[in-house]
């Protein structure tokens, strides 16, 4: 028997006074099923039963059909006592109905399983009039009008939720929408790499654009300047935030749409790939009374996520903390968020100034971009306050630079930072084919590993067979690798001085300070990721 993840178990498990479901089938005489096969409901099944099955309908009254034929049909429910419903499916179908029982959470996989499957057959999904020689089931139903834009059931809404089924499911933070001269593509950033999910024709285009603007309530007549929007969806049971994001471009407008799950609120500083000493020295960091603390990297590297990481850590009935950002990417819960808002004037510089009335003990700003920001976050950190941010650089000590360069006195900076934290995502490479060998002298040195310090040289790489699991790309999931450069006195000597982040980071380095590429190679010998992997997000480290 698989073992149930916590959040299968949790959305499984019976809630307080009801029956569990594999208790009950036995009680009532059903069969129980552990996992759901692919479901294969009878050919002749009608579009509009098929179409209540897997909308709001299959899913209040958990039930799904999964197998049949002309005389029965087999529904797979985790609510056998729903016998009204049984009697509404044996008068739709016109046919008897038998039961085997299942889990709700297999009921919901099932159900977004084959809301997915509409990827595998876009044109179909479009503007198909005969049936695919494959005679799936799922795909023959979609031939709608395209004409009929207000029906629910029209086919570019259908188009559009699939997309975003299928890319929550293959665990894509961003969809990409990019229009061309003769072809839409659609691709998905899993693992911080852009794939090739889709191109559709050009005639369809409008239509994606136009139903996607609708759901973000952005001017769908607008189509010269950038618009950003917001869609709040639930997709298997999480409630999920796309930020979207259009900008014109010479075939039509591009969209862009991040995914952010609003329902991890809690973020483990453990789970995100610190080392022990790394960690160890960060939690002693966030408890102190005042001070800023930055982490700096490239859009995407995970810095809000570790700063919230630090939040979800000292947040206590005991500590008002408060927050500004651009945008609110996760909900934390005792803690008070608020969003920019350049529109009405309502920056990260004011939201600072009004936070600071609000007798805070930590505050967090999303992005340090000017001098003003910068200021007012020092000028909060030298009253009393611990201070979080983060800066666009592309190591450590180059943010004890920036800020001098962006009009910050030498003086200040030294006198409130207490560390600068830089990182990076990298893929790590999968369990279930990864291929191990054994690690060159040459892949050694441009790691900056000696080869002569090295005993064991068995290293992982991505796998060359065809893997279900990570997609036959070798990487899946993804881990942080990180610097971490703290401010004593001999290196704020070289900030008064205005030193170069050069002249800095060699101080550090005697200091026993250790690069970003030093961490992704210790994780190499881990086993977590690769060398190529390694190589790839430390550009900027070579020497």
């Amino acid at each position: 028997m698989a073992t149930a993840t916590p959040e299968s178990s949790a959305q499984d498990a019976p809630q307080s006074g009801q029956v569990d479901v594999r208790v009950m089938a036995q009680i009532l005489g059903l069969e129980y099923r552990e996992r759901l096969d692919a479901p294969k409901p009878p050919r002749d099944l009608k579009r509009g039963d098929f179409d209540r099955i897997v909308g709001s309908w299959g899913k209040q009254y958990s039930t799904i059909p999964v197998d049949g034929d002309e005389k029965c049909v087999v529904i797979a429910t985790s609510d056998p006592l729903n016998t009204s419903a049984f009697d509404e499916l044996r008068l739709c179908y016109g046919r008897a109905v038998q039961l085997v029982v299942t889990s709700p959470g297999e009921i919901t996989k099932a159900i977004n399983s084959i809301r997915s499957s509409l990827m595998k057959n876009r044109s179909s999904a479009l503007d198909s009039d005969e049936e695919g020689d494959d005679g799936d089931f799922f795909q023959s139903q979609l031939k709608i009008d395209v004409t009929d834009a207000e029906d629910d059931d029209a086919p570019i809404i259908r188009y559009v939720n699939s997309i975003v089924f299928k890319a929550n499911a293959e665990r894509a933070s961003d969809i990409h929408i990019e229009p061309y001269e003769h072809e839409v593509k659609v691709r998905f950033r899993i693992d911080g790499v852009l794939t090739d999910v889709a191109a559709e024709e050009k005639t369809f285009q409008a239509a994606i654009i136009s139903r996607i603007k609708v759901m973000a309530g952005l001017n769908i007549a607008e189509k010269r300047l950038p618009q950003d929007g917001r869609i709040g969806l639930k997709i298997a049971g999480k409630e999920v935030d796309l930020r979207v994001s259009t900008v014109p471009t010479q075939f039509g407008e591009r969209i862009v749409m991040r995914i952010l799950d609003k329902g991890s609120s809690v973020i483990d500083l453990a789970k995100l790939g610190f080392t022990p000493e790394i960690l160890e020295v960060v939690e002693q960091l966030i408890t102190r009374p005042h001070g800023i603390i930055l982490v700096t990297g490239p859009t995407g590297s995970g810095k809000t996520t570790t700063l919230y990481g630090c939040l979800s850590k000292i947040n206590s009935s005991e500590l008002n903390i408060l927050t500004v950002e651009d945008p609110i990417e996760y909900q934390l819960n005792g803690i008070g968020q608020m969003q920019v808002n350049p529109k009405i004037n309502f920056t990260f510089a004011s939201g600072l100034r009004s936070i600071l009335r609000q007798d805070p003990d930590v505050v967090m700003v999303g992005e340090i971009r000017d001098a003003e920001t910068a200021e007012i976050a020092i000028q909060a950190s030298l009253t009393g306050h611990l201070v979080f941010s983060t800066l666009h650089t592309n190591d450590a000590p180059g943010a004890l630079t920036r800020l001098i360069d962006i009009g910050i006195e030498p003086f200040l900076v030294s006198s409130s930072l207490l560390a600068v934290m830089a990182q990076r995502l990298l893929r790590q490479v999968c369990p279930l084919c990864r291929d191990e060998y054994e690690i060159s002298d040459e892949e050694l040195r441009n790691l900056g590993v000696d080869p002569r310090s090295v005993l064991k040289r068995a290293v992982f790489r991505p796998g060359s067979t065809q893997c279900t699991r990570c997609q036959s790309t070798g990487y899946h999931g993804r881990t942080s690798i990180h610097e971490l450069l703290l401010i004593d006195d001999d290196l704020r000597s070289l900030i008064m001085q205005r030193a170069d982040s050069s002249k800095i980071r060699n101080l550090a380095l005697s200091r026993g300070f250790k690069t970003l590429r030093m961490d992704g190679a210790a994780k190499v010998f881990q086993g977590i990721t690769s060398v190529e992997e390694v190589l790839r997000v430390t550009m900027e480290d070579v020497a």
